[in-house]
């Protein structure tokens, strides 16, 4: 059962589960809905691991959806990447469509949402790709997320070795001076996680200093 999804979250799951080829949940709503329930957020990352293109299943992501009642409009698109907005109504979704043609480090896990079976990436996975994504982002709550995710047991060593097998231009000592350079107050209040700047900034010494350190 989902921690922190909302019914239309829930619902948009549901209905495109089973596809083939078949999609992985990842991000913030993997750890939100399933992993920590640490946050809620707004969107749903869905990635079709080792394919490189997303433009067939697009088309009957929105069938499916249209076929549920909702109103679906298309955000932006290009061959592997396409963001739609999902209604009901009074409520919204951002479900983006990701085609990730890099192996995963771990294969996902199976979970449930409203009595069916959906994948969804491993903590691990996840805390990977956000020390990926903050190397190039520099988002406030990918840093919130990798604090979350380090104190709920994941292992930061490790996630900081397996990152280049993600991304070819990750290095901790990159990530590094990326983060020594960032605006952290600022960054926070506008993400709206004021409540957590202590806790992020603390987090944000520690992962300078891990970054810092020899690797293995």
């Amino acid at each position: 059962m989902s921690k922190r999804l909302s019914p239309l979250q829930s619902r948009v799951l549901q209905r495109l589960a089973g596809m083939q080829p078949p999609w992985t949940l990842t991000g913030g709503a993997a750890l939100a809905g399933f992993h920590l329930g640490h946050r809620s957020t707004r969107d749903l990352d869905l990635f079709w691991h080792g394919q490189g293109t997303v433009v067939e299943v697009r088309r009957e992501v929105v069938a499916r959806l249209a076929a549920d009642g909702l109103v679906v409009v298309e955000l932006r698109s290009t061959p592997s990447f396409c963001s739609l907005q999902v209604r009901d109504g009074a409520h919204s979704v951002v479900v983006d469509l990701v085609a990730e043609p890099v192996a995963t480090i771990e294969p996902p896990v199976q979970e449930q949402v409203g009595g069916v079976s959906i994948a969804v990436d491993s903590r691990h996975e996840i805390l990977v790709n956000k020390l990926c994504a903050l190397l190039h982002r520099s988002e406030v709550r990918d840093l919130f997320d990798i604090a979350a995710l380090v104190a709920a047991g994941g292992d930061l060593e490790r996630a900081l070795s397996d990152a280049p097998r993600k991304d070819g231009g990750f290095s901790a000592l990159t990530l590094g001076w990326s983060l020594s350079n960032w605006q952290i107050a600022d960054a926070v209040r506008a993400s709206g996680l004021q409540a957590h700047i202590d806790e992020i900034e603390a987090f944000r010494r520690v992962l300078l200093e891990r970054a810092a350190g020899p690797r293995p």
